[in-house]
């Protein structure tokens, strides 16, 4: 699309593959977001994984019918409210209504379950990955949840100290989906990020 160089930013799975894209293109990221992500390329077994909570609430799942909008719409809102955050109050309803016009728009849910069959562990060409983090030297901001269910602060701290320079923004209370009250200060860190270079 004749964008020769661009400010990067990615969420959770979208922080993996920024960071992936940083790793093969370098030349052409100006700046690297990542945020609730884990890093790529390192041993990250030592870090804390997924709560227990969360895999169980994961599981039922399995009992949704995907074709039932009903189910589908109060199993994604009891999702977005497993991830949400302490510092602010979950607002089901503003979630429920959200939740209802994604499904309609989009005609279902399944296809934002899809990369969920994505390994994250050993796949093909990890091996050219492997401590690649430490040799990036675009500027990385890492911006985490201190209450992250899917990724553990620990995560995004990993990640930070992975790449010299890189700065960690915590989110008090803040879960794998961040909460709209923390925007500003989301947007304020990415957009001074992206100003330094």
């Amino acid at each position: 699309h004749g964008v020769a160089k661009a400010h990067v930013v990615g969420m959770s799975m979208g922080g993996m593959i920024a960071q992936l894209v940083a790793l093969k293109y370098p030349s052409r990221i100006v700046s690297l977001t990542a945020i609730s992500t884990s890093p790529v390329g390192i041993d990250t077994s030592h870090l804390p994984g997924t709560s227990e909570a969360y895999m169980k609430h994961s599981a039922e799942g399995a009992d949704v019918d995907w074709s039932d909008r009903a189910q589908v719409v109060d199993y994604i809102v009891k999702d977005a409210h497993a991830i949400a955050g302490t510092a602010h109050p979950f607002d089901e309803k503003r979630t429920r209504a959200f939740v209802e016009q994604d499904h309609d728009r989009s005609g279902g849910f399944l296809s934002a379950t899809n990369h969920f069959m994505l390994k994250t562990g050993e796949d093909r060409g990890s091996e050219d990955r492997k401590g690649r983090l430490q040799d990036l030297r675009i500027p990385l901001l890492v911006i985490h949840g201190t209450v992250d269910l899917i990724f553990p602060l620990e995560h995004g701290a990993a990640l930070a100290e992975a790449v010299a320079g890189a700065r960690l923004v915590r989110i008090e209370g803040g879960g794998h989906e961040l909460h709209p009250d923390d925007w500003t200060t989301i947007v304020d860190a990415i957009v001074a990020h992206s100003q330094t270079r």
